[in-house]
């Protein structure tokens, strides 16, 4: 949506219907722009440069494009623009956190994972704006429900080492019966490196021993994914 608003003044001397916490009240938050939006959430402006919420939102967007860039930015990126200080990206970061955990909790009252798109819809939102590679293993009982997942390995923007004792371990304490392994590449790409295939090859055949199904291994990208059941060699 265009952001029409009126630019510099302070937003407490805009007529009312243009001011943005006006008007989500009045017509909803889908009615808003996203400088509106992270106008909100801002607050007040900046008095050394005379900006208010909504300039320093623009600002904010200008510097790093979108919700998306923002989300993978630190605070001490986010404080890099004038205006925006500790507190105030910090409420950014906690907004953007409980998007993803609402995403994740509708998600996640299913009451079976029995796709690979119901995997994706859940872990997705917290791991496609990383930048280093986070492994996670879910563990699944034999009706599909998840009983738990744990981080296995944070690696560098490059590689991360997976051991299958690290999955099989907290599977047999926990008694799963099946398990997906999903994470994420920083580059964007989900194409699976050679490594990738590697692991997934290594933990398939530690489960087939011990009877602790490997039913995916799922790589997120920025926009796309790769599953390496869909592509068939699981």
């Amino acid at each position: 949506m265009a952001d029409n608003s009126t630019s510099s003044s302070s937003i407490k001397h805009w007529p009312e219907d243009e001011r943005p916490r006006e008007r989500l009240v009045r017509y909803g938050g889908d009615k808003l722009s996203d400088a509106q939006l992270l106008g909100i959430l801002i607050g007040s402006g900046d008095h050394r440069s005379q900006k208010n919420a909504v300039d320093i939102s623009r600002d904010l967007l200008h510097e790093f494009g979108n919700f998306q860039s923002i989300d993978r930015a630190s605070v001490n990126e986010l404080c890099s623009v004038p205006g925006i200080g500790v507190a105030k990206a910090a409420q950014i970061k906690a907004a953007l956190e409980i998007g993803k955990r609402l995403a994740a909790h509708s998600v996640g009252q299913r009451q079976k994972m029995n796709s690979c798109q119901s995997f994706v819809d859940l872990y997705a939102p917290f791991l496609k704006n990383l930048r280093k590679e986070i492994v996670k293993v879910v563990l699944l009982n034999q009706k599909l429900n998840i009983i738990r997942d744990l981080t296995i390995s944070e690696g560098s923007v490059d590689a991360s080492i997976v051991h299958p004792r690290e999955v099989m371990i907290p599977a047999i304490k926990e008694s799963a019966a099946r398990i997906v392994l999903i994470h994420n590449h920083p580059s964007g790409d989900p194409t699976p490196s050679q490594a990738d295939i590697e692991i997934t090859h290594r933990i398939s055949k530690a489960g087939e021993i011990i009877g602790i199904q490997l039913i995916d291994h799922i790589i997120i990208g920025d926009s796309e994914y790769y599953s390496f059941s869909e592509e068939g060699f699981l």
